[in-house]
């Protein structure tokens, strides 16, 4: 048989019998890479620095004895590393994020060029106030947009997430209760909602009781009504819920606490599914947060503070925190202090310093404009008909324990009810990982036995979709057909299946160098 110039046989063609294995490790593009401290070189040093002048030490003797630790690299070495290191990140920017009741989606780049102007990612929360009019106006601007999308009186910016909020709000209900010589102590959660309303209330030092949910995965209207009584200072409800599910009963469940003196907390994590379609004022909300980096696509984080931003009923607007921004005359003035008993007198105090997230607040408001308030229904209507795309084509294939109750919101739900046995979620979540995928959310809601959640936000194509079901249709008649191969699961991921048991209760944080004949840790 003859070869070409490449050393190519035709015999080759499908591969099979061809050695896998190569002498770098490398396979491709997807290049091997040692930790960094293993690469250390002994006097290598991408910059030259000139020596410490001598002068008398004023560390009273706890001079460092020895090297600081860091590795000895030239800069194209430092460079090449991180960036192969880059190369193994999912992120938005390659492809759908799925995680379900954790909105992913695209952060357009206007909203980064907006936020790197000089007057926002410059300033200092210790300038003068006339010195950063412009940046106060933004923060004013954006509570406004935030008031009248959620039919609310006020909100409070300073909260820095969505668990700081809830923080938020409830110290505003506890004392709105305690300004009225009302001391309850049970805050109702509704197994439906989201993790840190729990653990928020505990907080606060509430004791948090559990309210049931229905076979149709709402909160028990009936159940919640039986236990609601003078000891009740209100309920925490998420509302789209964690099962992706609006609650119908909202109004009729708001009056009822309002009934025996209670207050109710919205979770607004998912406000994405019903902004522009539905203000939570009207559904009898007294507190809501909104996650700025779910609803108006500022990034998770964003490089520093996140921002959940806390809007209130007038009820509660006397007691919310300082600082905010007001608006006197033709001026914006940051208000620090307790002013007259008319006037935010009876403020619960302050959560922060300073709105250290003006990053945050730029790119929401640049979200919010490009808009306008019929681009922001748009976007809940598409993110809601993504999802039950989803859910419609999916559901032949995986059970969808609340599929029969009528269409999602904006995330669907699957259970592992079906596969085979020996398989789980977390086999079907790596399998995704082959196909190019990151995974869904697994094993939440804890209300569904294996839980699989996927939100597909509104900014994914049919196109996008139609492979990310294909991807998923694939992997789960593999689960419920019992293949082995998903035991293994990612067979084709820089790296193989961890111990993420052991990583999480004994993480290794810190590199040390072996000991001769050992691996390093």
């Amino acid at each position: 048989m003859s070869i070409n110039a490449s050393g190519w046989k035709p015999e080759m063609g499908s591969g099979e019998g061809v050695k896998a294995e190569t002498f770098t490790g490398n396979r491709a593009l997807m290049l091997e890479e040692p930790l960094i401290f293993e690469m250390d070189e002994q006097g290598g040093c991408g910059v030259d620095i000139a020596p410490a002048p001598k002068v008398a030490s004023r560390l009273g003797g706890l001079e460092r004895k020895r090297d600081i630790g860091i590795p000895g690299l030239s800069e194209p070495q430092t460079v090449r590393h991180y960036t192969r290191l880059s190369r193994q990140n999912y992120a938005i920017d390659l492809g759908l994020f799925p995680l379900g009741s954790c909105t992913m989606k695209h952060n357009p780049r206007l909203n980064e060029k907006m936020a790197r102007l000089p007057g926002f990612a410059d300033i200092h929360p210790l300038q003068p106030i006339d010195t950063v009019q412009g940046a106060l106006k933004v923060v004013a601007d954006l509570g406004e947009w935030l008031v009248k999308l959620t039919g609310m009186h006020s909100v409070a910016m300073s909260p820095k997430a969505g668990a700081h909020g809830e923080l938020c709000g409830l110290l505003a209900i506890r004392s709105a209760l305690e300004a009225r010589g009302d001391a309850r102590e049970v805050i109702l959660v509704p197994e439906s909602a989201h993790g840190t309303n729990p653990a928020t209330a505990a907080f606060c030092g509430y004791r948090v009781e559990n309210i049931p949910a229905t076979e149709r995965g709402r909160v028990d209207l009936a159940a919640l009504k039986a236990r609601l009584g003078p000891d009740v200072a209100g309920v925490m409800i998420t509302n789209p819920n964690t099962c992706g599910l609006f609650e119908p009963d909202m109004i009729e469940i708001s009056k009822a606490v309002h009934e025996v003196g209670g207050l109710v907390y919205c979770d607004g994590a998912n406000f994405n599914a019903i902004v522009g379609r539905v203000r939570p004022g009207d559904l009898g909300i007294d507190a809501m947060h909104i996650n700025l980096h779910k609803t108006f696509s500022t990034p998770h984080g964003g490089g520093g503070p996140g921002s959940g931003p806390v809007v209130f009923s007038e009820a509660l607007t006397p007691f919310a925190p300082l600082p905010f921004v007001e608006k006197q005359g033709d001026r914006y003035v940051l208000i620090e202090e307790e002013t007259a008993e008319e006037h935010h007198g009876q403020t619960f105090g302050r959560m922060t310093a300073f709105h250290g997230q003006m990053g945050m607040f730029t790119r929401a408001l640049t979200y919010i404009l490009s808009h306008g308030a019929d681009g922001l229904r748009q976007v809940s209507e598409d993110a809601v008909l993504n999802a039950n795309y989803i859910l419609r084509s999916l559901d032949d294939v995986l059970d969808a324990p609340f599929g029969a109750s009528g269409p999602c919101m904006h995330e669907a739900l699957f259970s592992d009810k079906g596969f085979a046995e020996g398989v789980s979620t977390l086999d079907v979540a790596k399998g995704l990982i082959d196909e190019g995928f990151h995974p869904m959310t697994m094993y939440f809601p804890l209300v569904v036995h294996g839980a699989m959640l996927i939100e597909p936000t509104e900014t994914e194509s049919k196109a996008t979709l139609d492979q990310f079901i294909g991807a998923l249709r694939s992997v789960a008649e593999r689960a419920k057909a019992g293949d082995p191969a998903l035991k293994a699961a990612p067979l084709h991921a820089p790296r193989r299946r961890l111990d993420e048991t052991l990583a999480a209760r004994k993480p290794v944080l810190a590199w040390k160098e072996p000991v001769q004949g050992m691996a390093a840790e």
